[in-house]
């Protein structure tokens, strides 16, 4: 096993290799994990991008098309696809790598599925360590990929310098449901899929609800599987984003939150938990307050 100087020095020459043993250490919590997240130099200059909305919205594809743009310009790109949990094997369930196949061989490319851990909005805090190794490495952007599940458009907003949410015109009747905190949250919006019947007048909807809400959003029509769109939406993901301090305090706070509730929970085994609670309900008196005292 490699030490945490070797790796961190491995990073910094641009090796994916020594990379991939670093998120490997930091996810699984590995000697020596908490030295190399105290070692680690965050370059906060790099760009963190949350691609983020409902299953079937082409997330993947348009991730897969705006590396591609930004690669083929000679920049180097990291995504961090994170995938529910599934409740019964605690790994990823999704395979977002396999659509961005493509980009497998992409010596300018890394990317990464991690899966959520359980963190109901999606992000855990090993998404927040993994992203901050992540920007340590020599990227030129990075891309965290996440799955619209309600609370994880809040939660990567705490990630992300720009936050995006991608939408399709069947999205329509949806649109009622936005809440003001998601205009609060997104940066920007895409309708993707754009071709499709009903696109002009669900992103004329959404423009509205925007204007509603006193907020300037951009809003941007992609065609991502046919690369339309997706010039626009690359400029302006390069463009600075002013963030106030107390805005930015605010979201400091919520990330250290994520680090020191798992911390405490660090012991707490949740397959260990799964099997002693179905050894627990056998008994006819079983009581879910005084089986958790035991774990407390």
């Amino acid at each position: 096993m490699q030490n945490e100087d070797s790796l961190i020095k491995g990073m910094q020459e641009r090796s994916f290799t020594a990379l991939a043993r670093a998120i490997t250490i930091v996810e699984n919590d590995i000697p020596p994990a908490a030295q190399l997240l105290r070692k680690i130099s965050v370059e906060r200059k790099v760009p963190v991008i949350g691609i983020t909305g409902p299953p079937g919205a082409g997330k993947s594809t348009l991730v897969n098309a705006i590396t591609s743009h930004f690669s083929n310009e000679g920049k180097r790109i990291a995504i961090l696809a994170v995938d529910p949990t599934s409740p019964f094997n605690f790994g990823s369930l999704l395979g977002d790598r396999i659509r961005m196949s493509q980009q497998f061989n992409n010596p300018n490319v890394y990317i990464r599925s991690l899966a959520t851990r359980g963190a109901l909005g999606g992000i855990s805090a090993k998404t927040i360590e993994i992203v901050d190794v992540m920007k340590s490495a020599e990227f030129d952007l990075i891309l965290v990929e996440t799955v619209g599940v309600g609370q994880s458009e809040v939660e990567i907003a705490g990630l992300a310098d720009k936050t995006v949410v991608v939408l399709v015109p069947e999205s329509g009747d949806e649109i009622q449901h936005i809440k003001s905190g998601l205009m609060e949250v997104a940066q920007g919006f895409v309708v993707n899929k754009a071709d499709r019947e009903g696109a002009d007048s669900f992103a004329n909807n959404l423009k509205k609800l925007v204007h509603q809400q006193h907020q300037h959003i951009p809003i941007f029509k992609t065609v991502a599987d046919k690369n339309e769109g997706v010039i626009e939406l690359c400029n302006w993901l390069l463009e600075p984003i002013m963030i106030e301090n107390k805005r930015k305090s605010f979201l400091l706070a919520e990330k250290a939150f994520k680090i020191i509730q798992h911390n405490r929970m660090k012991d707490v085994d949740k397959q260990k938990l799964h099997h002693a609670i179905s050894l627990a309900m056998e008994n006819v008196d079983f009581n879910i307050y005084r089986f958790t005292d035991d774990w407390a």
